[in-house]
């Protein structure tokens, strides 16, 4: 029986350590126990050691005093950023002035026109129906005053993330040293930096736009980057063959093959230039913004709602316009500009010598009493006291209670040389030991940096917000993916719900829900659900029909089809959306801290209320690195390399 036994071990043994991740689960059994009695007899509290910690009080609170100190005498502030602030200020003013010299009737037939020239008739008509539409909100000297900014903004942005992207997209050398740089600016949340820049430009236009240049710009650097780099290496080398020197090839040959990249860059960027659009207002960015902040204050959600609709038609027309331009399609030739060109100055000045500027007050429509009595209604009947399934607030305090505190609880119970051997073995099974090396540096740096307990606090939200979103998501596009039906009928909410301001989100759930953890953990499911719904449903849709239909001669059902078929053959696109929604969910849930969600959300936020450097940019570098552990074990690495496996 014993030799039975012997031989049945030596045949399973090398059938599991043929496969990779049987020879990783070895090794780290035997790292495990080798390294665990070590460090609980090194560390037997189990808290993040003293020794370990470096205190960055002192260095940041002494640059922050020097930047106060010398903002109104340094030469770097009088003759560069001075220079740089008053040119922002001017250009704004200028575009904005513009706007308003347009008048209302002039900047939508502008709007109108442009859109029919890039994207054809139906958008012409929804981009005309938008701008009306922020008129009769009562929204249109706020609605001009976002756009302006977001004008200055987005060009900007374009230009820095353009000029990016081209030297990383011709140097690999340079591509290796802006991957970092771009990923910390896109991690880092907006809180985080808006405080540095309102120390340097104080409150006001500039510190509003160049942060959200240093939000916007990576998405227009990447995507230049890589399509330089995509372009067809046959054309390159026909354009070599006749002679073309290194500027000619880039400016007849790589640009123009990588145009599609380029646009969807533009693209990306004012998708991400408005969503800093409310995040700006809280340092003087004025517009939509500032009603919405305005309205968080007062949890006002009627108001709150006149002024995010604005901003949700504002990206969803920029969006599908620039995604139109981006297809290549000529709608019209040269005659279409031409009539664009003279009609949209004709309707302007016949809008001045009307005297009709100005949205007229007649033309408001007061949405803001009916939607707070719709939330007062659901806030009297469904807040509490709800027969059998109980209220809002209830579920709220359970699923703190349930969930949120256990996972809470047990995080911080686990010894932190425990957390960095499962963040290593969780990153090491799914990517190479490189991934677990960061993934590893970037917890222990969180350690480092004297804020664990907050940080391990703010995961415990993250993993609750991503297991709910990824429930409701992947089922949802499950069944985007199978019904064409719920597929058109989800793509409109989910569009609004992609580019709602993140304020806004705020707001209803604190209604619904009260202050603390669980509304903050709502918010970044509702945010972060579309992202995941969409990749899903796409991953699904790009099945190999081939695939499905052996699956269905062989006689699968359709249940049998979805988890022996699909799901497997959409691992990575279901992948990237683990990736992506945690992404989003940490994104939020930091902007949770304004409504009582805690932990390193809460120091990012008092760090910009009180100009506190330190506690803000400490919060700040924590969720970053926070973030890129996230990112690396939840985003599988390539392991397939020139060489093999």
């Amino acid at each position: 029986m014993a030799t039975v036994t012997a031989a049945a071990s030596r045949a399973v043994i090398p059938g599991i350590l043929k496969v990779a991740a049987g020879r990783k689960l070895l090794v780290l059994a035997l790292a495990a126990a080798i390294l665990v009695p070590l460090a609980h007899t090194r560390w037997a509290s189990g808290t993040w050691p003293t020794a370990l910690t470096v205190d960055l009080t002192t260095p940041l609170t002494d640059t922050s005093t020097w930047i106060i100190d010398n903002r109104d005498s340094h030469p770097l502030f009088l003759y560069f950023l001075g220079h740089v602030s008053n040119a922002v200020v001017l250009a704004v003013r200028v575009v904005y002035l513009l706007l308003l010299a347009a008048g209302w009737a002039g900047t939508t037939a502008f709007a109108a026109l442009f859109a029919w020239r890039v994207a054809g008739a139906r958008l012409a008509l929804g981009a005309a129906a938008a701008f009306l539409t922020c008129g009769a909100l009562g929204m249109w000297v706020p609605t001009m005053q976002t756009l302006a900014l977001m004008v200055v903004a987005v060009l900007a942005s374009v230009v820095v993330g353009a000029l990016l992207g081209l030297a990383a997209g011709l140097s690999g050398r340079m591509d290796r040293a802006l991957r970092p740089v771009l990923d910390t600016m896109q991690v880092l949340p907006a809180f985080a930096y808006l405080l540095p820049v309102v120390l340097i430009f104080g409150i006001g236009v500039p510190a509003a736009v160049l942060a959200t240049v240093v939000y916007a710009a990576p998405p227009m650097a990447r995507l230049t980057a890589l399509g330089l780099r995509g372009a067809d290496k046959e054309v390159l080398e026909a354009v070599d063959s006749l002679g073309a020197t290194a500027r000619q090839r880039l400016l007849t040959a790589r640009i123009p093959l990588a145009r599609k990249e380029l646009l969807l860059g533009v693209n990306q960027t004012i998708m991400m230039a408005l969503s800093m659009a409310v995040i700006a207002s809280v340092i003087g960015a004025g517009g939509l913004g500032d009603r919405v902040y305005q309205a968080l204050a007062s949890v006002d959600v009627g108001a709150a709602l006149a002024a995010g609709i604005p901003i949700v038609l504002l990206a969803v027309v920029l969006d599908r316009v620039t995604a139109a331009a981006g297809d290549g399609t000529e709608r019209t030739g040269r005659a279409g500009w031409a009539y664009a060109l003279v009609a949209a100055p004709a309707v302007a000045v016949a809008g001045r010598l009307m005297g009709r500027l100005d949205w007229p007050d007649t033309w408001v429509l007061n949405i803001a009493e009916p939607v707070n009595r719709a939330v007062d209604w659901m806030t009297a009947h469904l807040y509490s006291g709800v027969p059998v399934v109980g209220g809002t607030a209830e579920w709220a305090g359970r699923f703190t209670t349930w969930v949120l505190d256990p996972v809470r609880d047990g995080l911080q119970w686990l010894p932190w040389w425990a957390v960095l051997l499962v963040v290593a073995a969780l990153a090491w099974l799914i990517g190479t030991w490189r991934t677990a090396l960061t993934a590893t540096l970037a917890m222990v740096a969180i350690g480092v940096l004297g804020v664990w307990e907050p940080s391990l606090d703010t995961l415990s939200q993250v993993l609750a917000a991503v297991a709910v979103t990824l429930v409701l998501g992947i089922a949802t596009g499950v069944a985007a993916a199978r019904s064409d039906r719920v597929d058109r009928a989800l793509r409109p909410v989910l569009d609004i719900f992609q580019t709602m301001p993140q304020f806004v989100y705020l707001i209803p759930v604190v209604a619904l829900f009260g202050v603390g953890r669980a509304p903050a953990v709502a918010a970044a499911v509702v945010y972060a659900l579309p992202a995941v719904v969409r990749i899903t449903a796409q991953g699904l849709r790009q099945v190999d029909p081939a695939a499905l239909e052996s699956a269905r001669s062989l006689g699968a059902t359709p249940a049998q089809q979805l988890w022996q078929v699909q799901l497997p053959l959409a691992r990575r696109s279901l992948l990237l959306a683990v990736n992506q929604g945690v992404v989003l969910v940490l994104a939020v849930v930091i902007i949770g801290g304004l409504v009582g969600g805690g932990a390193l959300g809460y120091d990012v936020v008092f760090g910009l209320a009180q100009g506190d450097l330190a506690t803000g940019l400490v919060a700040g570098a924590a969720i970053v690195c926070l973030g890129l552990m996230l990112d690396r074990v939840t985003q599988p690495t390539d392991r397939r390399t020139k060489k093999g496996a």
